[in-house]
């Protein structure tokens, strides 16, 4: 298995990559787009009405946005006990993803029960 030095040196790799890739593929997909919008008529005006809900010109409008409703009962961004804290008096919940104290301190060969908050 590969340790943390060698995974972050593969991600920024790859992410030079990605990032020639786009440099590369930027012009032909800005010239495809300006085919198609030559092609159905489509303005950057209707773009700019699309994008911000407006009524466009003509029959065109803005796609319907459903509303997102939380469920009876639940509420969203509630927040949750810590669990862990860090040695520097940072606090995680246990949810989401591991905060970059607690990996740095696991890759350190430390144990992520030693930083429970006892109740």
């Amino acid at each position: 298995m590969s340790n943390l030095i060698d995974l972050q040196i593969q991600i920024q790799k790859l992410q030079k990559q990605a990032s020639e890739i786009k440099a590369r593929e930027f012009d032909k997909t800005v010239q495809d787009i300006l085919v198609k919008m030559q092609a159905f008529g489509i303005t950057a005006k209707d773009l700019q009405a699309a994008a911000g809900g407006r009524k466009g010109r003509g029959k065109r409008a803005a796609p319907a946005r459903a509303k997102v409703v939380a469920p009876k009962g639940k509420t969203s961004g509630a927040s949750v006990a810590a669990k862990y804290r860090g040695p520097n008096g940072e606090t995680w919940s246990g949810r989401g993803l591991m905060p970059r104290w607690l990996t740095a301190l696991l890759a350190q060969g430390q144990v992520k029960e030693d930083f429970a908050i006892k109740s």
